[in-house]
């Protein structure tokens, strides 16, 4: 596997465990609001798997699960045989994805190569091309979660409510998603690295906590299972 990224510890990225993060290089969808541009283009450097396996040799009991994110790690040919041999190291593990590829996640499944999903929907169907970039649009997102839901996974499905999206964009979004064990609001923080053309959507008035809590009263008619990180 080539990562770009490692976070060594952290309480957030895996409900209720400690957990290493590895980050993968590129991704296939180019949302202005990428806290992760840095590792999906002009990427200076990799991190070697040489100094990967020794920090997950030597965490090995102190840690419970290794996250890997993105970029978009459903891209790495190898990420299911990277996954099965952390595993096999006795850690719990998590994959982050954007859930534009189905296919592989039905992999991961077969294969039983990780513990917990989690995966981005980030826009009503008639937005997502608009939201996400290349022309990708939501089919193979709904197509994945769906799949995690009728194979009884664990996971969660997570909209970051960037300025863009309405109160009226959350509730479609909200009715179109199946009913979900977990559904994750994350408010929009400002990217510390963007694209010059897109300064007016990052520079945009966020919504405050309050508010987003006061969208989440409303979405828990269709997704009573929502939750809020703050």
């Amino acid at each position: 596997m080539i990562f770009a990224g490692i976070t060594k510890s952290s309480l957030l990225d895996y409900p209720g465990k400690i957990a290493i993060v590895l980050y993968t290089p590129g991704c296939n969808y180019n949302c202005y609001y990428c806290h992760n541009r840095e590792i999906i283009e002009n990427i200076d450097e990799f991190i070697s798997n040489t100094e990967i396996m020794e920090l997950l040799k030597k965490r090995v009991g102190l840690i419970d699960a290794v996250v890997v994110s993105g970029g978009e790690p459903t891209l790495h040919y190898d990420l299911i045989p990277f996954l099965k041999m952390v595993k096999a190291m006795g850690y719990l593990t998590k994959l982050d994805s954007n859930g534009s590829s189905p296919e592989i996640i039905k992999k991961c499944i077969e294969e039983k190569a990780v513990d917990f999903f989690a995966i981005d929907y980030k826009a009503p169907k008639s937005r997502y091309t608009e939201i996400a970039r290349n022309n990708n649009t939501e089919v193979p997102v709904l197509e994945t979660i769906n799949l995690l839901k009728n194979t009884n996974q664990n996971f969660e499905v997570r909209t970051t409510v960037i300025p863009q999206l309405s109160l009226n964009d959350l509730i479609q979004m909200s009715k179109e998603l199946p009913e979900l064990p977990r559904y994750v609001l994350n408010p929009y923080h400002i990217p510390l690295r963007y694209l010059e053309s897109d300064t007016l959507l990052v520079e945009d008035t966020p919504y405050s906590e309050a508010m987003i809590a006061d969208f989440a009263l409303n979405l828990k008619l269709y997704q009573p299972n929502l939750v809020l990180p703050f």
